[in-house]
């Protein structure tokens, strides 16, 4: 259950992202600058206070022929598994939903429960193929791209379902794709799979021979800034309130700079923007999960330092003026 060989390089994302890269690759074949060029930080303003909710980027997963990715379910192992190799058969590759505390390869494995999306990629004589691109360095320490074969039984135990998630957790699945889509039943297993594309994710834009325009509406119901600005004064004001914010919201805001910084990387390479001004916004965005990290860390020692978070992403508003 080691690594046999590395899937070939995704970009460095969230474990969501660079998985549905890897999905949608045979697909949509210009995906990655489809999602750099929307890649965004959308913030929900009217949760109760304390609450947050993230999209990063536009849905990018609809095809040339009207198909969208949805999440399915199923409350018990045998359905599961009759389903995965239904969806495999169909499209030779399953984007299913792990457990980092159930995945051998996880730097989290034994330690914390998180979903982890990873690529089912084929299935004989009761074993499956799973690829998993994403690599970081965690909290757990370091998670490198896996690809190998796993029994009936550990594919069953790494799709096993989370222990009732907290809220944050739902809401960042239920967003994962850009827009606000139905979760399965909570205990049930989860993977995506294929259906026709809904109004809102630009079905009506797509072609037999193009996929979808990408989408600049609000990712969900409710009231949402999709200004950078305006969303980090948001997530700055919720830590100054909120001491649990810090550590809830950490992941999320690890990704954002992940997915920002694949966006200004591809526009150094592919629009011509100058390397070091890139670089200068980088590094901004860079330092913020590690001050993130540090001050939710200090806080659980009983520390409490939400300042430091929210006067972090101050210095990040000013970060962007370095482009213009």
């Amino acid at each position: 259950m080691f690594l046999t060989e590395a899937p070939a390089t995704m970009p460095d994302l969230s474990c969501y992202t660079t998985n549905l890269l890897a999905y949608l690759a045979p697909d949509v074949p210009d995906v990655r600058r489809r999602l750099a060029e929307g890649i965004r930080l959308a913030v929900r303003t009217d949760l109760p206070s304390g609450e947050l909710a993230f999209s990063h980027h536009p849905r990018v997963d609809t095809t040339g022929d009207g198909r969208e990715l949805a999440y399915r379910g199923a409350a018990d192992w045998p359905a599961t598994r009759s389903a995965l190799l239904d969806a495999l058969h169909r499209e030779h590759r399953v984007l299913a939903v792990g457990n980092t505390r159930h995945l051998p390869w996880a730097a989290a494995h034994g330690q914390a429960d998180a979903p982890h999306w990873l690529l089912i990629r084929d299935h004989r004589d009761g074993r499956w193929l799973i690829a998993d691109h994403f690599a970081a360095l965690t909290p757990f320490g370091d998670q490198e791209p896996y690809l190998g074969w796993i029994s009936d039984a550990e594919l069953a135990a790494a799709l096993a379902p989370l222990p009732e998630p907290p809220p944050e957790v739902t809401r960042r699945d239920r967003l994962a794709l850009g827009q606000e889509i139905p979760l399965p039943p909570a205990g049930h297993y989860r993977w995506l799979d294929r259906q026709p594309a809904t109004q809102a994710s630009g079905a009506a834009s797509a072609s037999a021979s193009a996929p979808a325009p990408v989408s600049v509406s609000a990712p969900g119901p409710g009231t949402w800034t999709l200004d950078l600005e305006t969303s980090l004064t948001r997530i700055a004001d919720v830590f100054r309130t909120d001491p649990t914010a810090l550590a809830r919201y950490g992941d999320d805001l690890w990704a954002a700079a992940r997915h920002h910084t694949y966006q200004l990387a591809f526009a150094v390479t592919d629009a011509g923007l100058d390397p070091e001004q890139a670089a200068a916004v980088s590094a901004a965005w860079n330092e913020l999960p590690k001050t993130l990290r540090f001050a939710a860390q200090s806080a659980a020692r009983g520390r409490p330092r939400a300042a430091v978070g929210a006067r972090c992403i101050d210095g990040l508003l000013t970060a962007p003026k370095a482009l213009s």
